[in-house]
């Protein structure tokens, strides 16, 4: 494993680690091993100001409201969580949510959208469209600015934030100012290098991603489309400004590396490795310290989008941390 951080290798090496791997589980055992396990290496919640349950055309919806988010007109960022399109909740990355509120006195929404083998693609796009256009609907019942609106999301939750990217520029579903793409899938095909060169002994594996993919995509013919592989849209011009996070010891990391140069090329973004770290490193603060350093880059990249978060955005303090969230 050289080249990795030393908080890298101790997540890799965490106690309590899944019973056998995902691509050995059925869905359901694959949830539910997830569920069980994804907090150990996530800090404790942070204390937000609120935190409210609503449902959306059928889809149920988590929204944390930073404690110095102003009561109206609130800036607001969907966040779409990972796991493959097959695992995950917003429960489960509820951790970068509450930051993220705190730090940018902001409103995070995150919708539980309906995951494959039951609701194969496009379904989850489709249920993130749908919350997207919820938010911009009923902005001033939620407190929030239409105007202000960032999509962001992790792995599988990057590959829907990139779409829905895509789909705000060609005025499907309403505008964003900006998205926020960590460790994305953008190129269904998994044919890239870092597939071989990380495609076991890493965390996510290349099975597991074959997995996912088989899972989420059973038609063939659609994993090429951009809206199940972004990396293959025809054009990335006019899309919302960009900032991508990536790990260098990840199977995905080439095919995000060549979104975030196309984005570079042909729209606006801004892209950063940590290069010794591996898939899933910001849901890994409790035993990668790494985690925080990017969740602060993000915040920063969030205020070059939105000039108005200001001074009073600011990085998450340790006395944020609570056992018992709001």
């Amino acid at each position: 494993m050289t080249g990795l951080d030393p908080s890298a290798a101790r997540a890799l090496a965490w106690p309590g680690e899944p019973e056998k791997p995902v691509e050995d589980c059925t869905p359901e055992e694959a949830r539910r091993q997830y569920l069980d396990g994804f907090a150990s290496k996530q800090w404790p919640p942070e204390t937000v100001g609120e935190t409210i349950e609503r449902h959306v055309r059928g889809i149920r919806v988590k929204i944390w409201r930073g404690r110095g988010a102003p009561p109206d007109a609130a800036p607001a960022l969907l966040y779409l969580h990972g796991g493959g399109w097959v695992i995950g909740a917003p429960e489960t990355h509820e951790d970068i949510c509450r930051v993220l509120a705190n730090a940018a006195d902001a409103a995070v929404i995150s919708p539980d959208y309906r995951l494959a083998p039951e609701h194969p693609f496009p379904a989850a796009i489709e249920d993130c469209a749908a919350t997207l256009t919820w938010m911009h609907a009923e902005a001033a019942g939620l407190g929030i600015d239409p105007a202000r609106i960032l999509v962001a999301g992790d792995s599988a939750g990057g590959n829907l934030a990139a779409v829905t990217a895509l789909m705000a520029r060609d005025g499907q579903v309403p505008a964003v100012i900006g998205q926020v793409l960590i460790y994305p899938v953008t190129d269904q095909g998994q044919a890239s290098d870092s597939y071989r060169r990380y495609a076991a002994d890493f965390g996510l594996t290349a099975e597991a991603m074959r997995w996912f993919r088989d899972h989420y995509l059973p038609d063939e013919a659609s994993r090429m489309t951009w809206q199940a592989s972004p990396l293959h849209a025809p054009s990335l011009h006019g899309l919302a400004p960009a900032f991508v996070v990536l790990a260098g010891h990840d199977v995905l990391f080439d095919e995000g590396l060549a979104y975030a140069r196309r984005l570079e090329a042909e729209a606006s973004a801004r892209c950063r490795v940590w290069p010794g770290q591996i898939h899933g490193f910001v849901s890994m603060g409790r035993a990668i310290p790494e985690a925080r350093e990017a969740l602060d880059a993000i915040l920063a990249a969030w205020r070059g989008m939105d000039p108005r978060l200001g001074a009073g955005a600011r990085p998450p303090r340790p006395e944020d941390l609570r056992q018992t969230p709001a």
